[in-house]
């Protein structure tokens, strides 16, 4: 017999990983954080939901058909005694399935021209060198994919800080071209559009490569504290311009930026939390990283086989009704 539990459990185990994706976002080594969400919201929403769970109940509702049946060449009543999936079930899981398929592809077609249109933004800026000043009085600074990357600083940003400051700015973007961040926040909001539920998984994403390059910059600085003022002062320079890129941000690894949130627990006061605090001063058990790598796992390979095993289920039921 198709199993219901074995069907539904791996529709419910994005809850748990959205559940836990802020406190690994703000325990773990930023760089761990961003890889283990990433890959668990992809796993999760791709292999789980998707392709083998949604996909389950609809071929669990087809097989039921009189046409099915009479194509397939097994006993229509064996299927109905073994598969206790209703057609109701199975047109809910179908739509679902549909939506969830139209959103991936939305989603995965949206930051393909993003990155083509970063690329081309960045071919097209001047001098051969990574970084490129823009005479612009707005203050902007931001890391732009492309083959090669470009870093992109207005004169308002630079006028805004002071020296010390801007090499920590550039460090931190320099880090999100070194690291390709984009291409984590864009297989994080992927998995979301595709099950809505990893949304917190792909915010915590969108965070932890922030940190990350905070870190690269903390380490190329030399100094944690005078990154987390870049930071600040960075924040507040963009606080009242609105910026004039012409390039998603989106793209780019910067979700959560500096000008959005310099009230109450926002991106801005946690990074800058973040940089003032002790370096992995994170509590236990979160961190020792062979936990959280651990749960993580059980989580990605439970879901896996229930949803394998479900269609074990059915395949099952699918010989025994052509046998009969």
């Amino acid at each position: 017999m198709v199993r219901h539990s074995l069907i539904y459990l791996p529709l419910l185990f994005p809850v748990p990983a959205a559940l836990a994706a802020r406190p690994l976002a703000e325990r773990l080594a930023p760089w761990l954080a961003t890889w283990l969400l990433t890959t668990c919201a992809l796993a999760l929403a791709l292999a789980a939901l998707s392709c083998v769970a949604l996909g389950v109940l609809v071929v669990a509702g087809l097989v039921r058909l009189p046409l099915a049946a009479l194509v397939g060449d097994w006993s229509p009543a064996t299927v109905r005694a073994g598969d206790s999936v209703s057609k109701i079930e199975a047109a809910a899981a179908g739509a679902l399935l549909v939506a969830a398929v139209l959103a991936g592809v939305r989603m995965l077609w949206r930051r393909m021209r993003a990155l083509a249109a970063a690329a081309f933004e960045a071919a097209c800026l001047p001098g051969p060198g990574q970084l490129v000043v823009v005479d612009d009085t707005v203050p902007d600074a931001y890391a732009l994919p492309g083959l090669p990357g470009r870093v992109v600083v207005s004169t308002g940003m630079l006028d805004a800080v002071n020296d010390a400051d801007r090499k920590a700015m550039l460090a931190h973007e320099r880090a999100h071209l070194a690291c390709h961040h984009y291409a984590f926040v864009a297989a994080a909001h992927l998995a979301a559009a595709c099950n809505p539920l990893l949304r917190p998984a792909a915010a915590a994403v969108a965070y932890t490569v922030e940190r990350w390059a905070d870190e690269r910059a903390a380490t190329t600085c030399g100094d944690r504290r005078q990154v987390a003022r870049a930071v600040g002062k960075a924040a507040l320079a963009t606080t009242h311009h609105p910026a004039r890129r012409r390039v998603p941000e989106a793209v780019l690894g910067l979700l959560g930026r500096r000008r959005s949130a310099l009230h109450g627990a926002g991106p801005v006061p946690r990074h800058v939390a973040a940089l003032l605090a002790e370096p992995h001063a994170y509590s236990p058990p979160l961190n020792y990283p062979i936990l959280p790598l651990a749960a993580a796992f059980a989580v990605v390979g439970a879901s896996a086989l229930c949803a394998f095993a479900a269609a074990h289920d059915l395949h099952v039921v699918l010989k025994l009704a052509g046998a009969g």
